[in-house]
């Protein structure tokens, strides 16, 4: 009798007050891959209920713009606020992780990866691969505690 793995992932959130990127993790918990950018609007959360149970999510992650000076963004109580939200609303824990590069990294990624200049304008396109960056640091972080 085969035993299936419950394939358990976590998902990370680039938040903006416009357009949301979202990456998953592979269902071993090794690579993070950019999924998709939703529009941050009424319908998010039910997206995100769709994409937390097709894909079995455990935990999410959401970046915390941090300043370079260490003090809060601007856009923290909104943050704070969705975290709250996706904490009640699913039950999952939900964890604020420092992203202060996480857009120029995925900038430059896009720049070595897309040929296309018109493609590399998609403002989406950013928001996904920041999420992704995002929960490669925090999958690397974990791993050096491992």
């Amino acid at each position: 009798m085969r035993v299936k793995l419950k394939e358990e992932r976590i998902l990370a959130i680039d938040f903006g007050e416009k357009r949301i990127g979202i990456a998953i993790t592979d269902p071993m918990n090794i690579f993070a891959y950019p999924l998709i950018t939703l529009q941050n609007d009424n319908n998010f959360l039910t997206k995100l209920k769709n994409i937390i149970n097709e894909y079995n999510v455990v935990k999410v992650l959401i970046g915390n713009p941090i300043r370079e000076s260490g003090g809060e963004s601007r856009i923290l109580g909104l943050i704070i606020e969705m975290k709250e939200k996706i904490e009640n609303k699913f039950g999952l824990p939900v964890e604020l992780i420092d992203e202060r590069y996480s857009s120029e990294i995925a900038r430059q990624r896009i720049l070595e990866t897309v040929v296309s200049k018109k493609k590399r304008r998609d403002k989406s396109l950013l928001d996904k691969n920041s999420a992704a960056v995002i929960l490669e640091d925090y999958l690397k972080s974990i791993e050096k505690q491992i």
